[in-house]
């Protein structure tokens, strides 16, 4: 005997919840109102095919979430960086929060596997579409802002963001000749000097070689395909060096 219509909607339905459920448990956090959660991940496609589910989509949610992002994100920046100057720090910031980065925070909690879609998104590869997993990533911030506050987002912030911050993940738009400028000038630790010590390789394929100092002592000697390049990275060099020093103290 074929299955009556609604019976094949309690077993879709129930092996959604089962999916949210496990998800759950993998990231530690059990939303109090499950309906929040199922949302952040209920794209438009979904709904337009199931009205009689009288379900919301996530776009309000991911309004939410972009600004609850922007905030955290800010705080967190703002703490790590005490001497670097606002237009760094949104400079920095627009690089966590666009939406490769969103992407890549989305693929490494496995959304796409969660969102609820319409079979023509899903046929046209929507589960994988980058705009969309970045909207997802938001809304699912704006769902767990509105269910828990603000400490349950900087604890998963703390695991996914944070880290890959730390990490130097975004490191292609600091500036780490003005860090080091900022941290020796913090200390008045005295002047700070480059030197280029080599050119090598072709016209077509310079490579240089620099050494930053501080007070003629070495402090880190990086290599680049220029001599700013080289700089920057001497200067990341010696700025790590110097954390580190003070850190064992």
């Amino acid at each position: 005997m074929r299955k009556s219509y609604r019976e094949k909607e309690k077993q879709i339905s129930s092996r959604i919840d089962e999916k949210f459920k496990r998800f759950q448990e993998g990231i530690g956090i059990q939303f109090n109102q499950l309906s929040l959660l199922k949302q952040a991940f209920t794209h438009s496609s979904y709904v337009n095919e199931h009205r009689k589910k009288l379900q919301s989509d996530n776009e309000r949610l991911e309004f939410l979430g972009d600004a609850v992002l922007e905030l955290t994100v800010s705080q967190f920046l703002y703490n790590k960086y005490p001497t670097m100057s606002e237009g760094k720090l949104t400079k920095l910031r627009a690089a966590i929060v666009c939406e490769p980065s969103l992407v890549t925070f989305a693929n490494e909690l496995h959304f796409g596997e969660l969102v609820l879609l319409g079979k023509g998104e899903e046929l046209t590869g929507g589960r994988t579409r980058p705009a969309l997993l970045a909207d997802v990533f938001e809304a699912f911030i704006g769902a767990l802002f509105l269910d828990q506050g603000l400490d349950a987002v900087i604890s998963i912030l703390e695991k996914v963001v944070y880290p890959k911050i730390n990490a130097g993940a975004f490191s292609h738009v600091m500036d780490y000749k003005s860090q080091l400028q900022e941290f020796v000038q913090k200390d008045a630790a005295g002047l700070l000097e480059y030197v280029v010590l080599q050119e090598r390789g072709p016209a077509h394929n310079r490579e240089f070689v620099s050494r930053v100092t501080l007070n003629k002592e070495e402090l880190g000697v990086g290599i680049g395909r220029s001599k700013k390049e080289a700089e920057q990275h001497a200067a990341q060099i010696a700025l790590s060096k110097l954390k580190s020093l003070l850190s064992e103290k």
